[in-house]
């Protein structure tokens, strides 16, 4: 058995969250949790990369990047058509930090930032 990084978003509101990488990303829904406080829990998935999507527990020290004004993580998608997925993200609510272009070091990449703080590099090797 292979080992696999399953990437938890923690957002300050789930359910939104959700929608967005529906809409912006084609993401699928794996699985889906609704606590009786309204705190959701999903495992969700992007052309097969899989990712948990999770309403902050402030209680479990799990924090939203709105919550701590910023990110350290960036969450690299690899596509076959960066271009094409990072105007869908755009158009879906993501904010644009730097446009897809060739880059020095092999990528076609761009880099945005989703509503909920999590930043995307959207991208493919040029080669």
């Amino acid at each position: 058995m292979k080992a696999i990084i399953v990437p938890t978003l923690t957002v300050g509101n789930g359910a939104e969250a959700i929608a967005f990488y529906q809409k912006a990303f084609g993401a699928n829904i794996l699985m889906s949790n609704t606590a009786p406080d309204g705190s959701v829990v999903a495992e969700m998935e992007i052309m097969g990369a899989r990712f948990v999507v999770a309403d902050q527990s402030e209680e479990h020290g799990n924090f939203s990047p709105e919550k701590l004004n910023g990110t350290p993580v960036r969450i690299g998608l690899q596509v076959e058509d960066p271009d094409q997925v990072f105007e869908l993200a755009v158009k879906a609510g993501a904010s644009i930090i730097y446009e897809v272009a060739d880059q020095d070091y092999g990528y076609r990449l761009g880099h945005l930032s989703d509503p909920f703080g999590h930043q995307w590099e959207i991208f493919k090797p040029s080669l």
